[in-house]
């Protein structure tokens, strides 16, 4: 796996470290953050989109955000896509 680092969360203080990666073999983007509150979950879980089965698999999950990371969020898509594109 290369990992590249693109951000970590700049309100970061010392134990919550919401964290933004690049896979570049995989062309991926990983995210590290916040797990969702229990009602935030059961209403994620439970929300119906057309061509999409209700629920979430075992295997995928959940995470929140700060909206201040959305530039590294963004220089991550940038990154990945580029990284796709070789």
């Amino acid at each position: 796996m290369s990992l590249r680092f693109i951000g970590i969360d700049p309100d970061t203080k010392t134990a919550d470290s919401p964290t933004v990666w690049v896979d570049e073999e995989q062309g991926e983007i990983v995210f590290q953050g916040w797990k969702p509150d229990p009602q935030l979950h059961a209403e994620v879980a439970a929300f119906e989109v057309p061509g999409h089965a209700v629920g979430i698999p075992a295997d995928e999950g959940l995470v929140r955000l700060p909206v201040r990371m959305v530039p590294m969020i963004r220089e991550a898509c940038d990154v990945a896509e580029r990284a796709n594109n070789r």
